[in-house]
C-alpha cells in the first residue's frame, strides 16, 4: 500500500504528535503501508517552501519507505534551480498550494510551474485544505484550493498531471463533470477527505468516476491514516479494483506511466 498524502515536521499552529519520521513509519507498520509521498510540513508556511527540500531529501535518502514531494514556489527567482534539483533527486511529484504560496492560482506564476511540471512529465501536488476550518488558527487565513482552479491547470497545459488531496465529494465532482474527459483523465484524488458510510460518498464517487481516479491518502499525521483504510474496509471492493486505489494508479503515477 502506497500512502501519497504523508506530512512530516512540527506543525506551526499547534503541536501535535506523531510528526517525526521515525513515528510515521510506526504507524505505517502498523497499518501495513509500504510507502509514503512525503512532504516537509513546516515549510509550507515558509516565506520559501524550498528551504525545507535539503531536509525531506535526506530524510527519503535515509529512508526508501518515503518518496520525496518537494515543494516550490513559482513567484521566486530561483524556482527554476528548485525544479531542475526535484527531478534529479527523482521526486514523485512536486508540491504547489497557491493558497500558501499568496499566489493566484491561475497567475503567471502558477501557469509557468505547471507548464515546466508538464514538460518534465513530473506531477504537481496541491490540497484543497489541510485541516477543517472550524479547527483552523484565527491567523491561518489562506484560502482554499477551488475547483476552476484544478479545471484551469488542466486546460491550460494539455500535458500536466494533477493530484489532489483532502478535496471532498462536491470538490471532486464539480472538477471531474465540469471538465472534457481528455482533461479528468488527468486528475487523481486521495480519499482522506471523502466520507465513508453513512453518506458512502465514497462508494458513489468510485462508481461514477471508477477507481482509477483514486489513491489512498491519509494526511498524517494531521488526520488519522486509519480513517481511510476503515472506508476501503467497509465497501465491497474488487480486489482489482482496491489493488489500484492502494497502490497500482500511485506506482504508475510515480513510474511517469499514465494508469489506465
Amino acid at each position: 500500500m502506497i500512502d501519497v498524502n504523508v506530512l512530516l515536521g512540527a506543525y506551526p499552529w499547534r503541536a501535535i504528535s506523531g510528526t517525526e519520521p521515525e513515528e510515521v513509519t510506526a504507524v505505517m507498520d502498523r497499518l501495513g503501508i509500504e510507502s509514503a509521498w512525503a512532504s516537509h510540513l513546516p515549510s509550507l508556511y515558509w516565506k520559501d517552501p524550498a528551504e525545507g527540500n535539503p531536509w525531506l531529501y535526506e530524510v527519503c535518502a535515509r529512508s526508501r519507505r518515503f518518496q520525496a514531494v518537494p515543494a516550490i514556489h513559482p513567484g521566486l527567482p530561483h524556482w527554476e534551480e528548485d525544479l531542475r534539483e526535484a527531478v534529479t533527486h527523482q521526486a514523485v511529484a512536486v508540491r504547489a498550494d497557491p493558497g500558501l504560496l499568496g499566489l493566484a492560482p491561475l497567475g503567471q506564476p502558477m501557469l509557468q510551474l505547471v507548464e515546466a511540471l508538464a514538460a518534465h512529465g513530473m506531477p504537481l501536488l496541491a490540497a484543497v485544505r489541510l485541516e477543517d476550518g472550524r479547527g483552523r488558527h484565527p491567523l491561518d487565513v489562506a484560502p482554499e484550493l477551488a475547483p476552476w482552479a484544478v479545471r484551469g491547470w488542466l486546460r491550460h497545459s494539455p500535458g500536466l498531471r494533477v493530484v489532489v488531496t483532502h478535496a471532498d465529494r462536491g470538490f471532486i465532482e464539480e472538477v471531474h463533470f465540469g471538465s472534457t474527459p481528455t482533461e479528468s483523465a488527468r486528475v487523481w484524488w486521495d480519499i482522506s477527505w471523502v466520507w465513508g458510510p453513512p453518506e458512502d460518498h465514497l462508494a458513489h464517487l468510485l462508481a461514477t468516476l471508477g477507481p482509477s481516479r483514486f489513491l489512498f491518502g491519509s494526511g498524517q499525521p494531521l488526520r488519522l491514516a486509519e480513517t481511510p483504510l476503515a472506508r476501503l474496509d467497509l465497501l465491497s471492493l474488487d480486489p482489482a479494483d482496491r489493488a489500484l486505489i492502494q497502490t497500482g494508479n500511485a506506482t504508475a503515477l510515480a513510474s511517469r506511466r499514465v494508469p489506465r
